[in-house]
């Protein structure tokens, strides 16, 4: 008897453990996946070194798109184009005096004067030959005053033509391939400006998506180099849920399904959807909300926080559940 008695009772002890055992693992498979906040934060900086001007939020300002962030000194670039506007009217004075004639008006008028002082002189040396050749042909005078009456007239004549030339030359503006240097000179210095402009507009750092300020690193007077964040910026569509899948139940977790996020003192409404599974298994971390089961692989999962879940702080330790696998269990 007391064999029997002793045998029921290892039967039932039994029994009993593996009972327990199968509600263990019915709870395990059942139990929401334990993980934590976290956020992809935007680190914005200048684009070029320089001093810190002023800063036009703090840590915890809700920014929008657009919005001033900070700015920074502009002493350097204010000066480059006050040169470069200099630059572009000199350019533009030398191609004026190119397009217009060579040589002042009262410059002008001075040749027109000459030119007609040679015309008057060739009308009288004209008028001298023709009176010598008369006196010539009746045979009143000698040869060598007919010929130095004919020097005297092409004398005049070439004065004339002379005249005329440079009157012309006065007239003739700068020559086209110095115009076209010209004109491509006030191209680039007008580039030179437009991108003073553009590195001008960049020193004023604006928000690039809506948010909330994390962090401030710099003080107005500090010097920042170029991509050295000033400002950390948190989108509420860049915060996520990070969490870790036992093997097992790797199967109920897949990219695109929506999940159920809880936490102690939150609203049931908060909600995500699951965007990263890891490719392959890893140990379990060492920080961990569990102490069950530490020595199995996991897989790593991310998921997006939506709607109200977005306003989660960063680090808070939540519980994730798929929602299929919530209907599962209600039924």
């Amino acid at each position: 008897m007391r064999r029997v008695a002793a045998l029921a009772v290892i039967l039932l002890a039994l029994g009993g453990f593996f009972a327990w055992r199968m509600m263990r693992d019915r709870d395990a498979a059942q139990a929401p996946f334990l993980g934590y906040v976290e956020g992809e934060v935007l680190y914005i900086g200048p684009n070029e070194g320089e001093r810190l001007a002023s800063l036009a939020v703090a840590a915890g300002a809700v920014v929008k798109p657009g919005d001033l962030l900070f700015a920074m000194s502009t002493t350097l670039l204010d000066r480059q184009r006050s040169e470069a506007l200099a630059r572009i009217g000199q350019f533009e004075a030398q191609l004026q005096n190119l397009r217009a004639a060579m040589n002042r008006p009262e410059q002008v008028a001075v040749l027109h004067a000459g030119l007609e002082r040679a015309e008057a002189a060739l009308t009288l040396s004209r008028n001298d030959y023709d009176r010598q050749l008369k006196l010539y042909r009746s045979g009143n005078v000698a040869k060598a005053t007919l010929d130095r009456a004919e020097m005297a007239l092409r004398r005049d004549e070439a004065s004339v033509k002379e005249a005329r030339r440079q009157v012309n030359a006065a007239l003739i503006p700068g020559r086209s391939q110095e115009i076209e240097a010209a004109e491509a000179a006030i191209r680039q210095a007008r580039a030179q400006l437009e991108a003073i402009d553009i590195r001008l507009g960049r020193q004023k750092v604006r928000a690039p998506a809506a948010g909330v300020v994390q962090d401030v690193f710099f003080r107005p007077g500090e010097v920042v180099n170029a991509g050295q964040p000033v400002v950390a910026l948190l989108p509420p569509e860049n915060r996520k849920v990070r969490f870790y899948v036992p093997e097992p139940r790797l199967a109920a977790v897949r990219i695109g399904g929506q999940v159920k996020v809880g936490c102690d003192g939150c609203p049931d409404d908060l909600f995500g959807r699951i965007s990263f599974v890891a490719s392959r298994q890893e140990y379990t971390p060492p920080v961990i909300f569990s102490d069950v089961e530490r020595a199995k692989l996991v897989f790593k999962a991310e998921a997006r926080l939506e709607g109200r879940a977005r306003e989660l702080p960063l680090g808070m330790p939540v519980s994730v559940t798929p929602l299929a696998q919530t209907a599962g269990a209600e039924r």
